[in-house]
């Protein structure tokens, strides 16, 4: 197998899974996030407005705990130049995140597919489960990534 931080294709078994680090999300993450963003909507800003609302206090955004569990993973792994984003799909925020939560992130391979134009790249899918400390999912996504293969395909 290829070393660790150069996994080509064909290094990717269906079903492996890591964890991330686990990280807090704070009152900054949220006041910078809406800042970058231009996301203030008072559910995420206002304590006062979020008290009357469904969770009866302020919310992290969903990007935001997105932003978090992408960094978390990239954090937790090595760098690999054979592996490029190809793109997201399915990103549902089931449960909010709260200043204070403390969130990590399951990242599994569940596909592994030949690309469609590209002899050289194999489209590999990740399913990314990310938990509260309370084990509740608060966001998953399957990221689709675009990863060179160590020998090309045959016709």
């Amino acid at each position: 197998m290829a070393d660790a931080e150069h996994k080509f294709f064909e290094d990717f078994e269906i079903g492996e899974s890591t964890m991330t680090n686990a990280r807090t999300i704070t009152e900054t993450d949220i006041v910078m996030h809406a800042m970058h963003s231009g996301d203030w909507q008072p559910h995420h800003t206002n304590e006062e407005f979020a008290k009357e609302q469904p969770f009866r206090t302020r919310i992290a955004h969903g990007n935001l705990t997105f932003c978090v569990s992408t960094g978390l993973i990239f954090q937790s792994s090595s760098e690999n130049p054979n592996i490029m984003a190809y793109g997201y799909d399915k990103i549902r925020y089931p449960s909010p995140v709260f200043p204070g939560d403390t969130i990590k992130v399951e990242v599994k391979v569940i596909d592994k597919q030949p690309h469609h134009k590209s002899k050289t790249h194999g489209i590999l899918t990740q399913s990314e489960t990310t938990t509260n400390q309370r084990g509740e999912t608060v966001a998953y996504v399957e990221h689709k990534l675009f990863v060179t293969r160590r020998t090309p395909a045959e016709d």
